[in-house]
């Protein structure tokens, strides 16, 4: 990701690193608080999608075909090892698929699921809009840097189409349109820090561009709550993607202009491991901390059977289920993670 930073792992920046795994940790904290204003606070998706763009315009310097055949190997296997799971667990719960299935395998499409799966499978989202920009970045690194800032500053063209001009389809399609539209800039934000663009901007431009992203992103939100029923940005796609814009620019600008690494969280051992686990374990803790959240209902149920937790523990408390889920998260890492290892060809290891 890039030169070898002091105490960190060969190749990587711990900056970048530790953005990821605070992404993490707020997409987790979302789902189980439900907070409209965790995504003004630190717009996870936003962040994690310009990360993977800065990591794939590195990537392709080398042969596009490879790149791209590397990043789906690297996704799918994962992927499967879980959705074998949540399918098998639907089956059992009388769901029966179509030819949709086919998205299970390959997700270029939202893959269905029923109603009792939903809250396990509504978040593959990602993976198929994260899918979708691996498979268009050629092209699109291609006119970025036939005029950088044009095409930066015209990558949030999309979203205000399908917002005031025409709205894609209520379907399949409309909706991953929706979403690479959603995140469109904070994807091409990624190959801009990656190509040196952003060291070269001046302070002033950037800071102008950042504030007003993120003054009409909040507006839009705050002034539509009536039309979505609430200021949460993933409610509403043009408020999300002028937050994120805003948002991810101040960040990756930061790090441009200002050579920030974060070398010294390597004194913080603990922390600087914590921040590794995240990062080689990515997509297991995105893939699993749902059913884990799941999981945790009814297991802090059964801790009502024993008189000493109902007397001692916040059995009630939403805080004690993000503890419990964050356990069976760890368990998932341990149990799962080694798919990631398998995937990416590396020797399989129960941690990083």
């Amino acid at each position: 990701m890039g030169t070898h930073r002091r105490g960190g792992p060969a190749g990587r920046d711990r900056y970048f690193d530790t953005l990821r795994a605070v992404a993490l940790v707020r997409v987790v904290t979302y789902h189980t608080f439900g907070w409209a204003w965790a995504g003004m606070v630190f717009p996870s998706m936003g962040i994690m999608f310009a990360l993977a763009g800065t990591l794939m315009a590195k990537s392709l310097e080398r042969p596009a075909v490879k790149v791209i055949r590397s990043r789906i190997r690297r996704l799918l296997p994962p992927f499967w090892f879980w959705g074998f799971f949540v399918v098998v667990a639907m089956l059992v719960h009388d769901w029966m698929p179509g030819w949709q299935i086919v998205f299970w395998i390959v997700p270029l499409g939202d893959p269905p699921g029923n109603a009792w799966g939903e809250q396990a499978w509504e978040i593959l989202w990602y993976l198929r809009t994260y899918l979708w920009f691996v498979l268009l970045s050629p092209v699109l690194l291609r006119v970025f840097r036939l005029a950088p800032i044009p095409v930066l500053l015209s990558s949030l063209a999309p979203i205000v189409v399908f917002q005031f001009v025409w709205q894609p389809p209520d379907n399949r399609f409309g909706t991953g349109l929706l979403d690479l539209a959603t995140y469109l800039f904070c994807w091409v934000l990624g190959f801009a820090h990656r190509d040196g663009v952003l060291r070269r901007l001046k302070p002033f431009a950037v800071v102008l561009f950042s504030l007003g992203a993120l003054a009409y992103g909040g507006w839009y939100a705050l002034a539509h709550q009536a039309e979505y029923g609430t200021y949460d940005l993933d409610e509403n796609p043009l408020a999300q993607a002028f937050w994120s814009a805003g948002f991810v620019t101040l960040l990756m600008w930061t790090k441009a202009h200002f050579g920030v690494d974060f070398a010294g969280l390597a004194r913080l051992r603990r922390l600087d491991r914590i921040v590794t686990v995240f990062n080689a374990r990515a997509v297991t803790i995105y893939l699993w901390h749902e059913i884990a959240l799941i999981l945790a209902v009814p297991l802090i149920d059964q801790f009502w059977k024993v008189p000493a937790f109902e007397a001692y523990l916040p059995l009630e408390s939403q805080w004690f289920m993000f503890g419990v889920g964050w356990m069976l998260i760890g368990g998932f890492v341990l149990l799962c993670g080694w798919v990631e290892d398998a995937a990416a060809r590396r020797k399989p290891r129960l941690l990083p």
